[in-house]
Parts: structure tokens; sequence; C-alpha cells
């Protein structure tokens, strides 16, 4: 009897989003990821968030949100447009109708923080959508530094 068990692609495949001096109370979407030729089940997305000079302030974090498409990209959740861009209401983008994928806390100054791992199938019921992205919404009371940036790994079945 065949066994299914989790096989993951290559993995640290990067998210285009520029999040690097990101405004405090700023959103920012990715590009979308296009999944119709792999076809991951899942797709893990972690996140690595710089903080500036000065001490996190207010809430201290930065809230990650997935979007979807089901028409080939042509529409995603919230009105995104599947290009690394700024995102808001201005545009008629409602982060309120995309998923939250997680929290990444922040609590001091010029210093790194990884986030756990989310999962995007997790956030649309268990199923990938063929095109996805994230937005980013940075609550830390400040810009963001350099070196921030977002991944994902791919996660297939595999019969044994």
């Amino acid at each position: 009897m065949a066994q299914i068990k989790s096989s993951y692609a290559t993995s640290n495949q990067p998210i285009t989003i520029t999040l690097n001096s990101l405004a405090n109370g700023a959103v920012r979407a990715s590009t979308a990821v296009d999944n119709s030729a792999n076809c991951f089940l899942d797709a893990l997305v972690q996140l690595k968030i710089t903080t500036g000079a000065s001490a996190p302030s207010g809430d201290k974090n930065v809230l990650v949100y997935a979007c979807g498409s089901a028409d080939s990209g042509q529409t995603y959740s919230g009105a995104a447009t599947g290009s690394d861009d700024s995102f808001g209401a201005a545009a008629g983008q409602l982060i309120d109708n995309c998923k939250l994928l997680g929290v990444v806390t922040v609590d001091a100054a010029s210093e790194t923080f990884e986030s756990d791992l989310f999962s995007v199938a997790g956030a649309f019921g268990g199923v990938l959508p063929e095109r996805w992205g994230i937005i980013v919404k940075n609550q830390t009371g400040q810009a963001l530094g350099a070196g921030c940036g977002a991944f994902y790994q791919g996660v297939f079945a595999q019969a044994n």
C-alpha cells in the first residue's frame, strides 16, 4: 500500500515585495506567485523584518495577509493587482477582504526578526490558489530598515 508524504520544493524562493523603508502604517502588496505550472498543494511563507534605529512603538508588529486569484490573475482578493505596489483604500483596495496569514512581532531597534512559517493554503481553507501573493502592513511605529524580505517553499504530496 502506498504512503502519501509531504515533499518539499526548492527552499528560499523569493517573493517580490519592497519592504525596505516601508513607512509606519503603510501597506505593500507583492507580485503574485504563479502556481499554475508547479501545482504546489501549499506554500510556506516566511519573512525577515529589520527594524530601524529607533525603538519600535505602538503595536510593534507587522501584519501579513494573503491574497489570491481564481481567474488566472485577472482579479485578486482585496482588489490587489498582483504587482509589487502600495496597497490602500485610495486605490479601492481593502485589506479586510484578504486573509490574515500571521503577525511578526518586533520589540527592539536595529534587529532582524524572522517570522514563523505561514501556510498560504491554510488561509484559503486548505487549497492553494493558482496565483497568490502577500500583503504586508507595517505597525512598528517607524519605517522598516534595510534587509527586509519574504520567501516561500512549495509543498507537494509524494506517493511511496
